[in-house]
């Protein structure tokens, strides 16, 4: 795990430590030393703690005048267990609706696992973008299927024609803005 980094394609363009308003703001990353992991194994130290043991984010970039966020994520998605979308949505989402971000891209292509509980925290975050919108790119089909059965996808749009492959050869701003094209056309706006 300790080989896999979050994207760094972005940090001409954005950068989470740099920005006043990110949770992440002045945070320094000491790129010799590994010290967080999840199970035991040591993840790049470029991966933000968010508050969970299983579950570490990079925000990849943030537009304030459009509203948009890319976070990207490592590890499992446990709601079970650890209520990782608690500890996403109050310190990482929260911190981001406060600066007017609505429409937020997540990346899940290294979320190993997904362990549902119930989906409040999904339906509070709904509600809380209601001129916006959260979708979901790159997440593994088993974990997708995992989230549905938890209705998740009643809150977060994912799957067809939003599965962007080549997301990491866009600039960021055109990836926010194709994603948000396709979503006004599945909501025929």
């Amino acid at each position: 795990m300790h080989v896999i980094e979050p994207f760094y394609g972005w940090l001409k363009y954005y950068d989470s430590s740099k920005d006043e308003y990110s949770p992440f703001h002045g945070k320094e990353y000491n790129y010799d030393t590994y010290s967080d992991t999840i199970y035991g194994y040591y993840i790049d130290p470029g991966w933000d703690f968010m508050g969970s043991e299983t579950l570490y984010v990079k925000i990849l970039y943030l537009d304030y005048d459009q509203g948009y966020a890319v976070i990207e994520f490592i590890g499992e998605w446990n709601d079970a267990l650890n209520n990782d979308i608690m500890h996403l949505k109050r310190n990482i989402v929260d911190e981001l609706l406060a600066a007017e971000i609505t429409k937020f891209i997540l990346v899940g292509e290294n979320i190993l696992n997904f362990h549902g509980s119930d989906d409040s925290y999904y339906e509070e975050w709904f509600e809380d973008v209601e001129e916006g919108w959260v979708t979901a790119i790159g997440f593994r089909d088993f974990v997708l299927a995992e989230m549905n059965q938890f209705n998740i996808d009643t809150y977060i749009n994912s799957g067809g024609n939003l599965e962007v492959i080549n997301w990491r050869t866009m600039k960021p701003q055109l990836l926010c803005q194709l994603i948000d094209g396709l979503i006004q056309k599945r909501l025929g706006v």
